[in-house]
C-alpha cells in the first residue's frame, strides 16, 4: 500500500507542470543513452584483453576507471544541456 501511495503523490504533484520538449531534444536523448551504454560497457569483463585495466581485472576498456569517468561525465553534461535548453514549462 506504500508504494501506491507514493506514486500516487508523485502524479498528483506533477500534475499541472507538463514540460514541452524543442527540437533537438531526442538528438540530446541519443547521446545520453549512447554514453549510457558506453560507460556500463567500459566495465564489463573481458578475459581476452590485450592488458589488465588499472581496477586490476581484464575488462573491455583497458582505461576502464579514465574511461568511464569521462562517459559519466559526457551523460551528466548532455543531461544539463537538454534539461535547460531542450525543455520549456507550460
Amino acid at each position: 500500500m506504500g508504494i501506491i501511495h507514493f506514486l500516487q503523490i508523485m502524479i498528483n504533484s506533477r500534475e499541472g507542470t507538463m514540460k514541452k520538449k524543442k527540437k533537438g531534444y531526442g538528438v540530446w536523448l541519443i547521446i545520453t543513452i549512447i554514453f549510457s551504454l558506453a560507460t556500463l560497457s567500459s566495465l564489463v569483463p573481458q578475459a581476452s584483453a590485450s592488458k589488465a585495466c588499472y581496477l586490476g581485472y581484464y575488462t573491455h576498456c583497458t582505461f576502464t576507471p579514465i574511461s568511464t569517468v569521462i562517459c559519466l561525465l559526457i551523460v551528466a553534461f548532455a543531461c544539463v544541456i537538454r534539461k535547460k535548453k531542450f525543455t520549456v514549462e507550460e
